[in-house]
């Protein structure tokens, strides 16, 4: 192997995750942080987890509530709109007799 090529190896590098676990592997970073461990992984832990950096969760459902909400207001307009038809209809045709 060529000399001074290499990175340093760090064999007690230190891993910090967001939950807060921490360990040691080997590396040639000396600390390293990451998101998701084995501790927090949702695969591992069975429990579903969100990580949003940039609210694109919540910014998500913002707009899929606003969806919601408009598609249940076109539809009871649209029904309001059907039963005056009818009533139109009806009354158009009981007063044609």
């Amino acid at each position: 192997m060529k000399k001074d090529i290499h990175p340093k190896y760090h064999p007690e590098a230190k891993v910090t995750c967001a939950c807060g676990n921490t360990f040691t592997i080997g590396s040639t970073a000396p600390e390293i942080e990451v998101e998701l461990c084995s501790a927090c992984h949702p695969f591992y832990t069975g429990k579903q987890k969100l990580v949003d950096t940039a609210r694109r969760v919540e910014k998500f459902q913002a707009r899929e509530s606003k969806k919601a909400t408009e598609t249940v207001k076109a539809k009871k307009t649209k029904v309001a709109e059907r039963q005056k038809a009818k009533t139109a209809k009806r009354s158009k045709s009981s007063s044609d007799k």
